[in-house]
């Protein structure tokens, strides 16, 4: 077995993964990036989850730092339009992007940033070493099994693969158990987005917006939610039996394709091989009835094609860590600040039901945000490891709105970041000066309040 060291290794090269890896290696550490798939992206990518939901809380931009460099460069090479008002009113903003280009730039970032790379690689157990501490993780590749040895271990696996094998307290799901549904991810190409907007101009009540009918243009339809009637009809019919209660689909970055979510596998556990494998075979099965119904039924959509479906199922939820502090739901709601916050997001709790169709909407108040404390990252009881992106320390509740893409991002460049500071420092991950954390992604571009006077 072969063994190698960093200062810091990072396990998943998701969204918070990469974002994790590139703040820790621009601030001179040397980072390994160590991910599954032959490409980085995670959920932007492996699932083709997209638009990213929100930058924004009403005007103004709340994510910044690398999220919005990463949106600035696929602007840049035609992989994105950019933030755009979302036509479905679910969210301030939308950010559709290139799955495929993004996979590129993710690369091309790495390479500029210093960060090692190593794909191909399975997770098999992390490195315990006394103390309760993480001294790294082991790795199955085609090359036989490879130990690397680091000062700081970021899980950003989004499943806490890292953290369950290090013996940190994890919980699952709601009260019961059961998560939110899994969905599979296509894109429909060859689609006349002229008539659809004809369609939903001429039946005014068919679709969720404030767009009065006449400003319901091919420009202005970003993202559609409803067309009830045309769904209605097609399940009387026996046509399609996915638990959904709408149509929902968003423009991508090119004028005849768009993004479809709208599969649902319920009553899964992502974690128990056989369950994900019902699922992906599920999913798969749902794409087809869904294509089959946008080519009978939705005006513009009588030639389209699948133009891909996604590398594997999005999970929207598994299992959490109990860290340091646990974010709440009221948290949320309340738009709550913290001394020690390293994130802020608008994005509503939206929990779809883990049994069915149905999603339960809480939203906070018009151009309200809440933040995330860096402490949501700390396991509560185990030391040199950080956790980033969806699988931080919250409430069932409250992760129905952590668990969204400009927020992982986010979460993984306080992530590596803080992993920077302890090591320069050689302070412990929990006394990490917050202050000084805050400045630091401040000064990164991460868009922060001033830290609040209330005591942690």
């Amino acid at each position: 077995m072969t063994s190698e060291r960093y200062d810091i290794l990072v396990v998943g090269g998701g969204n918070a993964g990469c974002t994790a890896a590139l703040a820790a290696a621009r601030s001179g550490a040397r980072t390994l990036l160590v991910e599954r798939y032959g490409f980085l992206g995670g959920t932007a990518t492996a699932a083709m989850v997209g638009p990213w939901m929100t930058f924004h809380s009403g005007t103004e931009r709340i994510v910044g730092g690398i999220a919005q460099e990463i949106v600035e460069r696929l602007v840049a090479i035609g992989g994105s339009p950019g933030h755009l008002v979302d036509s479905s009113d679910y969210v301030a903003t939308i950010t559709p992007f290139d799955p495929e280009i993004h996979k590129a730039l993710l690369f091309d970032l790495m390479r500029e940033s210093g960060v090692e790379l190593l794909l191909h690689a399975y997770f098999l157990n992390a490195l315990r070493e006394p103390r309760a501490s993480v001294g790294g993780g082991r790795f199955a590749t085609v090359g036989g099994q490879r130990e690397i040895r680091a000062e700081i271990t970021i899980d950003a696996t989004a499943d806490a693969f890292v953290a369950a094998s290090a013996g940190v307290e994890l919980q699952t799901g709601d009260s019961r158990g059961r998560v939110q549904p899994a969905s599979l991810m296509f894109r429909l190409s060859h689609v006349d987005l002229a008539q659809l907007s004809s369609y939903v101009r001429t039946h005014p009540d068919q679709m969720r917006t404030s767009l009065k009918a006449h400003e319901r243009t091919p420009d202005a339809l970003t993202a559609v939610a409803g067309l009830y009637a045309l769904w209605d009809a097609a399940r009387l019919r026996g046509d399609v039996d996915v638990p959904r209660e709408l149509v929902s689909f968003f423009i991508s970055p090119y004028a005849d394709e768009v993004t479809v979510n709208m599969t649902r596998v319920t009553d899964i556990d992502p974690l128990d091989p056989d369950d994900l494998t019902r699922a992906e075979v599920e999913a798969r099965a749902q794409t087809m009835q869904l294509l089959a119904f946008f080519r009978r039924s939705v005006p513009g959509f009588a030639n389209a094609r699948i133009a891909a479906t996604a590398a594997q199922i999005g999970v929207r939820e598994s299992r959490r860590i109990v860290g340091a502090y646990t974010l709440t739901a009221d948290d949320i709601l309340s738009a709550r600040q913290f001394p020690d916050a390293v994130a802020r997001s608008a994005y509503p709790i939206d929990i779809h039901n883990p049994s069915g169709a149905g999603t339960t909407t809480y939203r906070l108040a018009p151009g309200a945000a809440y933040e995330i404390p860096y402490r949501c990252m700390l396991p509560a009881a185990v030391d040199r490891l950080l956790v980033a992106g969806r699988c931080i320390s919250t409430t069932h509740e409250a992760l129905a709105s952590t668990r969204l893409t400009p927020t992982v991002m986010t979460l993984g460049q306080a992530a590596g970041s803080a992993a920077s500071m302890a090591l320069r420092s050689g302070a412990a991950l929990r006394d990490v000066d917050a202050a000084g954390l805050r400045e630091r992604l401040v000064a990164d571009g991460v868009d922060l309040r001033r830290a609040v006077a209330a005591g942690v």
